[in-house]
């Protein structure tokens, strides 16, 4: 997966009708800076509203995920949002002139292309990552739905779907690696049966559906009758029903294990809604965009209260942001007094940097004998350093500056560090750098707890 922010370099728009709404609208996807997000603009209503790809805003569910934010409303947003994923992109402002995305050919293909097109691009800022520290799950056990999100440094998707239809056995489908998407996952289509045909129609769904853009699946046999009436009550030319497969007018399939894939695009797009890439193994059973839903918002609100504690997850399976090699370049200290062993995260506004702490530090010789316990003032070093990667990482030329230390208010320590603990110092810029002077809060956990924290401000001044 990609460690830094994504966008595109140029805009480009589609243009197609709704599958639900039957509308034809215009979509164009445009660059945004970085942290800006997913976010929908209808520039054909007053104002222009914007509305966030969030799970607090999904009003709908309906055969589709429709959100709703500051008077915009969207359907039908899941290929879209699979489509950004799938190609790890982070920034985009998607603006439509109508209430849905073009269904095209009721795959993600199209979008994929069409963002392919636009050129993705990196930018400077790091991804934030949600790394689930602990499992997820959501159950309908009257419908059979069963889906779980387990901890992984990784993103991985396993769907299997079953319909106990004569034509639809059961499926399924595996992502292993997000890059697998485009090529395995993003024109597979999505599909109906035949007897829910009649009830979509009915709900004022499925509008702009047709045989182009939809699979549509038997799940008996049809009388010609029946097929007759089912093309009167949808205003369609006449359909047949392939005998062997059980597909309306014999449509073709890319894959024999289409549908379980459709469901895992799904499941992609709708997660994404969460709001950040996420990390995590999920395991899904016949979902559909209702549990889909569900199960983006008990991630969220994991995530929420992560944020709310502000611990840092540290997985020393994760490949460090600067090794200790890129921070013996950064930072002037030497040994012994370099303590940092690297750096896992950092961003505009804040860095996450460890410390393996070990019976070897020539500190424990005098602090204490035969009871060893890391000295204050050297967990207070080591979030300095930490924080001076942040200062330095705010100039394009770091190798041309001195970070200082040149304050230290409200320090309290809260727990002994002692031989075997690993130190995870987080520090938070609590202002934007101005003249070179920076504020920061900076916390040291072990094991999930605070253990030594302070406010903190540091100087850079350019080397003579």
């Amino acid at each position: 997966m990609n460690n830094k922010q994504h966008t595109i370099s140029k805009s480009v728009t589609l243009s197609g009708v709704g599958l639900h709404t039957g509308v034809v609208a215009n979509m164009t996807f445009l660059p945004a800076a970085a942290n800006h997000g997913i976010k929908f603009q209808r520039v054909d209503l007053p104002g222009q509203p914007i509305a966030d790809a969030d799970v607090d805003y999904v009003v709908d569910t309906s055969r589709g995920t429709t959100i709703e934010h500051n008077g915009a409303r969207i359907n039908t947003v899941e290929h879209v949002l699979a489509a950004l994923v799938g190609l790890e992109i982070d920034n985009i402002l998607i603006q439509l002139d109508g209430p849905e995305p073009p269904i095209m050919d009721g795959s993600s293909i199209k979008f994929v292309e069409a963002l392919k097109d636009a050129e993705p691009v990196e930018q400077e800022a790091h991804r934030k990552f949600f790394e689930l520290p602990e499992e997820v799950r959501f159950k309908d056990l009257e419908k059979g739905i069963e889906l779980a999100a387990l901890p992984l440094n990784d993103y991985r998707i396993a769907v299997m779907v079953d319909y106990n239809s004569k034509f639809l056995s059961s499926q399924h489908a595996n992502l292993s690696h997000v890059s697998q998407f485009e090529k395995d996952f993003s024109m597979c289509r999505t599909f109906c049966f035949v007897h829910e045909l009649e009830a979509l129609h009915k709900a004022g769904l499925i509008k702009g559906g047709d045989l182009n853009n939809a699979i549509v699946i038997a799940d008996r046999d049809y009388t010609e009758a029946e097929l007759a009436n089912i093309s009167e009550v949808l205003g369609k030319p006449k359909v047949s029903i392939s005998k062997e497969a059980g597909i309306m007018n014999n449509t073709s399939l890319h894959y024999s294990n289409e549908m379980a894939r459709h469901k895992l695009l799904d499941v992609m797009g709708d997660l994404a809604l969460v709001g950040r890439p996420i990390k995590a193994q999920i395991l899904a059973s016949r979902p559909g965009h209702a549990s889909n839903v569900e199960l983006a918002k008990k991630i969220k609100k994991l995530m929420l209260e992560a944020e709310k504690n502000n611990v840092p997850v540290y997985d020393p399976k994760q490949p460090p942001i600067f090794s200790h090699e890129r921070i013996y370049e950064l930072l002037p200290h030497r040994y012994p007094f370099q303590m940092i062993d690297k750096i896992i995260y950092l961003d505009d506004n804040s860095v996450v940097g460890v410390k393996n702490v070990t019976m070897n530090e020539n500190y424990f010789m005098g602090h204490f004998p035969n009871n060893p316990v890391m000295p204050g003032v050297m967990q207070v070093e080591a979030m300095a350093q930490t924080g001076g990667i942040l200062v330095l990482s705010s100039v394009p030329d770091p190798e041309n500056y001195w970070p200082y230390l040149v304050g230290i208010e409200n320090c309290r320590f809260r727990k002994s560090v002692i031989p075997g603990d690993t130190v995870v110092f987080k520090c938070e810029l609590t202002a934007p750098i101005r003249r070179g002077i920076a504020k920061m809060i900076g916390k040291a956990y072990v094991a999930g707890q605070v253990v030594c924290e302070a406010e903190m401000t540091a100087s850079l001044v350019r080397k003579s």
